[in-house]
């Protein structure tokens, strides 16, 4: 983090993102290792398992399941979308922790700069990442990004969901998960997207459409998975 982009922050933020950071790594690598992953997937689609790395391709799910994504995609070097927020930053030096990396960027605040880097991110090689309803919202709500950023790389979209059996639901705009300890997680994997490099642009709805269909499936199976009530 450079010296310009610790300066926009106050003092009292700067030494949260001191100390925050190690504090939740500690406690997450901590309770993660009790989680338990299970993973299912639709008819016809290969699913990424834990410990795989996977090659150049993009990835989205819904903000609420940020916790478990971390520890179950930990090894494969991914690099995600993160906004430029002072929350963007704290959550930027727990995943680097974890040995993801970042592109700084949002919808609303360097969406081009962002979409810039994700290009190269898949270019050399490695996996793009999207909370795809994030950073604000509305919830089970993708935004345009992954379509763009397929279109131009060429790279699928790997569309999934993960849901504990038992988990803490904040009161937040995305209902963020929190997995308690020794729970089982539904690891729930939807058919790709692919978006076809000469789509015309007024069929970028059409395609956002297909997406958000597919995480919700993956979301809505995976509450199948474990008995419990769409929501």
């Amino acid at each position: 983090m450079t010296a310009e982009t610790t300066s926009q922050f106050t003092l009292s933020q700067r030494l949260v993102l001191a100390i925050v950071p190690r504090i939740v790594w500690a406690l997450l690598w901590i309770v993660g290792l009790t989680w338990r992953f299970e993973v299912i997937a639709e008819e016809g689609v290969t699913p990424v398992l834990f410990g795989q790395r996977p090659g150049p391709e993009i990835y989205c799910f819904w903000h609420q399941c940020v916790l478990p994504c971390t520890i179950y995609f930990r090894h494969s070097l991914s690099v995600i979308l993160i906004s430029r927020s002072f929350d963007g930053e704290l959550i930027t030096r727990i995943l680097r922790m974890f040995h993801f990396d970042a592109v700084r960027g949002s919808s609303s605040r360097g969406a081009r700069e962002g979409l810039l880097g994700l290009t190269r991110v898949i270019e050399s090689g490695r996996t793009a990442i999207f909370t795809a309803d994030g950073p604000r919202g509305p919830i089970y709500q993708t935004k345009m990004g992954p379509i763009k950023l397929a279109k131009v790389t060429g790279a699928p979209i790997g569309c999934f969901h993960l849901e504990p059996e038992h988990a803490w639901t904040m009161r937040s705009w995305d209902r963020f998960l929190i997995p308690k300890p020794f729970t089982r997680i539904c690891v729930s994997w939807a058919q790709w997207t692919h978006v076809p490099p000469d789509l015309p642009e007024d069929q970028f709805e059409t395609k956002r459409q297909e997406l958000n269909a597919a995480i919700e499936r993956a979301r809505l199976r995976s509450y199948a998975h474990f008995g419990k009530a769409a929501q």
